[in-house]
């Protein structure tokens, strides 16, 4: 009686030692094997899908062998000693890197299999894949968030000739000072003093998206009274507007009774809520994140000191350089061609 199949069965580990047996000290015999598929009519891709080498490498020992015999697939001598880690240990860390995780040099060699390589060596090759970095926290997107932005054109598009459109948005004004990697003397590392106790304030800001005035109000905090009397400063900023529009984000002061009361008392003032999670659309951030830019690494004495350095960043600021920095043009919420005439050529 014939007996029955039997098919190696191995573990994932298992499997990586063998491959990297027949690419570390057995790649001369794998190097014979090559050659014998070969003679068989393999085609090379299908040998190094199987060997877990690059087809050009098969090609090239296929014809070393042609050239040479049996001679040449042994390694030329060479100075130093032989790479450790075939190509394809690149590749395999390049896969498993694109997936998020907190990846060290030890938690790499683990998810390999355990290769016959040190950490050290095994560092090496990581360096040649990736680099170590942080990574960058994202919001979560809004699902309707391709539809919300369509309305909120639909309705800038409805709006009255003579309208005004602003994008609003607040930040928060720390002492304890933002730190940000500079450039410093070699051997000397600035040092910046730390108050004991932090203090905040909220700023409210929100800018002309047509022409680029901008408007801010500092208070000692983000309630709905102070988000009213921010709105009001914008109404009396364009009594002659028939509308004026302003876009926000989601926060809660935009929406609270005591907003909703508000805007009731004055209808020429419309809030619009853009998508939720999608601080990308507001031109708004990228004036906060120059001004906190301007403001890292300094430790002024008192709270009223760093509101001053606020006030005077936006002092010397043209309308032409808030248009430059927010570039309002490529938010979603504007329809196509809004306001382009006053933009400056860039």
């Amino acid at each position: 009686m014939r007996p029955a199949h039997i098919y190696a069965r191995m573990p994932a580990e298992q499997h990586t030692e063998l491959i990297t047996a027949l690419h570390g000290p057995w790649r001369t015999a794998t190097r014979m094997v090559i050659v014998v598929l070969s003679a068989a009519g393999w085609p090379a891709s299908e040998i190094a899908d199987l060997l877990h080498y690059d087809p050009a490498t098969v090609r090239r020992w296929i014809a070393r062998h042609q050239h040479e015999g049996l001679a040449g697939l042994p390694d030329r001598p060479r100075s130093g000693r032989p790479r450790k880690g075939s190509r394809r240990l690149g590749e395999r860390i390049h896969r498993l890197l694109l997936t998020p995780k907190a990846w060290t040099t030890a938690r790499l060699w683990r998810a390999l299999g355990r290769p016959q390589l040190s950490l050290s060596t095994l560092r090496r090759r990581i360096r040649e894949q990736a680099r170590w970095c942080r990574p960058r926290l994202i919001a979560k997107s809004d699902p309707d968030h391709d539809q919300k932005c369509a309305d909120i054109r639909d309705r800038i598009a409805a709006l009255p000739a003579g309208s005004v459109v602003l994008a609003e948005d607040e930040t928060h004004l720390d002492l304890l000072p933002r730190i940000r990697a500079c450039w410093m003397p070699a051997g000397i590392r600035h040092r910046i003093l730390t108050p004991g106790t932090n203090l905040r304030r909220t700023m409210h800001g929100a800018i002309n998206l047509a022409t680029g005035t901008w408007h801010h109000h500092v208070s000692v905090k983000n309630v709905s009274v102070v988000f009213c009397y921010f709105l009001q400063q914008l109404l009396d900023a364009y009594p002659d507007a028939p509308v004026v529009a302003v876009i926000c984000d989601n926060g809660t002061t935009h929406h609270s009774g005591i907003t909703k009361r508000w805007l009731t008392e004055h209808p020429r003032l419309q809030v619009i809520e853009g998508a939720k999670y999608s601080p990308q659309d507001n031109p708004v951030e990228r004036i906060w994140a120059a001004l906190k830019r301007k403001i890292a690494n300094t430790a002024p004495a008192t709270m009223a000191d760093r509101v001053r350095q606020a006030h005077a960043f936006f002092r010397y600021r043209t309308d032409a350089d808030n248009l430059t920095t927010t570039a309002p043009w490529t938010s979603p919420w504007l329809p196509e061609g809004y306001g382009q005439n006053l933009w400056p050529g860039a």
